[in-house]
């Protein structure tokens, strides 16, 4: 009973280190190349920080060791990885980039030489345990993201300490590694069948695969939610549920998984891609190259559209069954060290092209040469990480799914499973209760309106500050707002959502306008009132895409039309006349947005041929004490003419780029 015990023990310390190690590699690679992105965003171009992507090689450095790394150097880059993990949040741009970065280049060592100390034992239930470790710090990434409204809470929010508490235990872990001794076990495999470079790369990439695919959507639900403009509450609920009943049977009845059968694994992951892909496709736009095509708008909410989305939600665990299966597969094979450096190297390689791939769906205007090929290639990216993830499952012996799933000798604490299930139930309780419910009546007979370009939450001089913007949209209490360059819920910008952030702390409805599928910069709308009717069409674009949010709201007995938008470079007059054309006939419009031209340009004065300056209303003679010089102005607030505009202010501050623009209307 005390040996039973002490593995039991054993192989729980186990899954709670690689919990913690896996959670703090997808905050640390989050956190990385948001801030290589950022300098980009800061210059619109490619930034001469991104050199520090080198340190996504760091596998490289065990191919000079073919014995492998002692033991207590493997402990050692461990702890840097969790002291980097604590430190970065603390640090400005440059510096969390290069702190994550470097926590990252640790991980991509750790866990190849703990894979290889792992091939070295006698037992063989790693794949299990390391893929059990997998699931709970994917619940854990999802429960830090919902409980802050789509930003996670343990690196920008307000539970920065339990991301302290987590490190001490990881780090705790890692010394415990040092020291601890393996249970023998009555289940040895010295049967192991070594394996070429080939496989083992193969299985590498598999891994890798699986890392990007979790790190691309999963760890943060609201991240498909803004693909495809579904339910977030339902989105998370379905993750979420599917997971903690996942774990259970990963941990407790892991048979099950094992009657599948080697053909049906494979048939659940082609089920697996086919329904991602059709998830993104079916909400992409593949827009034509004539002007006169447009504008388009983007297609309708239907219940049909929605099938792939559920379908792939219900079955995405076959992500977490394919690392058990690699993972057990490169463990009894027991490459050699050298093997395996090289195995995670060409991952290195293929995670950094995949991070390229899905950032240049959005920024391929500024990107030349390659950039123009990822126009519309958003499904193209995931079709390749599912395929990688997927194909080495043809590569795994028959008899090694039930070798891997059936184990006599797996003694893991129940604990997991129930800690798992809490977890989900706080996190549904959180969505479901966390919904906001503005007053839909404030102010009767008046409206005033923002429009504020956000910069993707970042600061003039380039630090992430959506708390400062928060307090300047709450300084100016606004009942109706658009913003721009909001496409945050992208590994560009951290998987974070700001539109709900913003929404849920302001307590308003909210529309976030186009799916990030579809490759813009992002306009959200917010509104004291509920927004109806809410739409998004794209204009003309020759180079990065951009849209309009065309929507209604009721006012007292007023019904406005509004309009929220972001013009390109240049304000390219194609566009405007697209919004207009849109917006002709119709009476108390709202055009709101960062314009890019002024008031000194043709797409202004054609503008202004049909919809009245709100600024220009209150301040017919200029007024150039707000800070800003008033021939320079891009961000605007168009109104039906003979509105009445009571106050109209620019509020500029380093919060970010741009100033808040703000106008209060008022009627009888």
């Amino acid at each position: 009973m005390k040996a039973e015990n002490n593995t039991t023990h054993y192989w729980s310390l186990n899954i709670l280190l690689y919990s913690i190690l896996f959670l703090f590699f997808f905050q640390l690679l989050v956190d990385f190349v948001e801030g290589i992105y950022a300098f980009g965003l800061m210059g619109t171009g490619i930034p001469v920080e991104i050199v520090s992507v080198l340190l996504l090689f760091s596998p490289i450095a065990m191919l000079f060791f073919r014995r492998g790394l002692p033991r207590w150097v493997i402990v050692i880059l461990g702890e840097l990885m969790v002291i980097s993990r604590v430190i970065e949040p603390l640090l400005d741009t440059r510096g969390r980039m290069l702190v994550s970065g470097l926590g990252v280049a640790c991980f991509m060592i750790v866990f190849p030489s703990l894979t290889w100390l792992q091939g070295r034992k006698k037992e063989n239930s790693s794949g299990l345990i390391t893929g059990i470790g997998l699931t709970i710090a994917l619940v854990l990434a999802i429960f830090l993201r919902v409980i802050y409204s789509g930003v996670d809470s343990s690196t920008d929010g307000g539970l920065v300490w339990l991301g302290w508490i987590l490190a001490f235990l990881g780090a705790l872990l890692m010394l415990w590694l040092l020291l601890a001794n393996e249970p023998i076990t009555t289940n040895k495999t010295n049967n192991s069948i070594k394996i070429g470079f080939g496989k083992v790369s193969a299985f590498v990439l598999g891994l890798m695969g699986v890392l990007i695919m979790l790190y691309f959507a999963f760890i943060a639900p609201n991240v498909i939610a803004r693909w495809t403009e579904g339910n977030y509450v339902l989105i998370v609920f379905m993750v979420i549920t599917v997971l903690g009943i996942f774990t259970f049977v990963l941990i407790k009845r892991p048979d099950w998984i094992a009657s599948i059968g080697h053909t049906g694994i494979i048939i659940w992951n082609i089920l697996f891609v086919l329904s991602l892909i059709l998830t993104i496709y079916v909400h992409q736009i593949n827009f034509p190259a004539e002007p006169n095509s447009y504008p388009i708008y983007a297609h309708q909410t239907s219940v049909w559209l929605y099938i792939p989305l559920i379908a792939m939600l219900l079955i995405f665990p076959i992500i977490l069954i394919d690392f058990v299966l690699f993972y057990q597969e490169l463990t009894e094979a027991r490459p050699s060290y050298r093997s395996l450096g090289g195995g995670f190297s060409i991952a290195a390689l293929f995670l950094l092209l995949m991070i390229f791939a899905q950032v240049f769906t959005t920024v391929y205007d500024y990107i030349p040469v390659v950039g123009p090929y990822f126009r519309d290639k958003f499904w193209l990216v995931y079709l390749i990480v599912g395929l990688t993830m997927s194909l080495p499952v043809f590569l795994v012996q028959k008899q090694k799914i039930d070798g891997t799933f059936i184990r006599n000798d797996l003694k893991v604490s129940s604990i997991y499973v129930t800690l798992v299930n809490l977890i989900a139930l706080l996190i549904i309780i959180i969505v479901f209760t966390h919904t906001p419910q503005p007053d839909k009546t404030p102010h009767i007979s008046s409206l005033k309106i923002l429009t504020y370009n956000i910069q993707q939450g970042y600061s003039e001089d380039g630090l992430k500050n959506y708390q400062g913007q928060l307090s300047v949209i709450r300084g100016i209490n606004p009942d109706l707002i658009g913003l721009q360059e909001t496409d945050t819920n992208r590994i560009a910008n951290g998987n974070t959502d700001l539109v709900r952030f913003f929404a849920d702390r302001l307590n308003m409805y909210s529309y976030y306008g186009p799916k990030t599928v579809n490759g813009t910069f992002g306009i959200a709308l917010l509104s004291r009132y509920p927004i109806q009717n809410p739409r998004t069409f794209y204009m003309y674009s020759e180079g990065e895409q951009t849209a309009a949010i065309k929507a209604q709201i009721t006012v007292g007995s007023e019904v406005f039309n509004v309009f929220v938008t972001h013009l390109g470079n240049g304000g390219p007059i194609v566009q405007q006349q697209q919004v207009l054309d849109i917006i002709d006939g119709k009476r108390n419009v709202i055009l709101i947005g960062d314009f890019n031209f002024r008031p000194d340009s043709q797409q202004y004065q054609l503008t202004t041929n049909i919809l009245d300056d709100a600024w220009l209303v209150r301040w017919p003679g200029g007024f150039a004490d707000q800070g800003i010089d008033p021939d320079d102005r891009i961000d605007h607030t168009f109104l039906s003419p003979g509105t009445t505009v009571e106050e109209a202010y620019y509020v500029p501050d380093p919060a970010s780029d741009h100033p808040a623009m703000w106008t209060q209307i008022t009627w009888r």
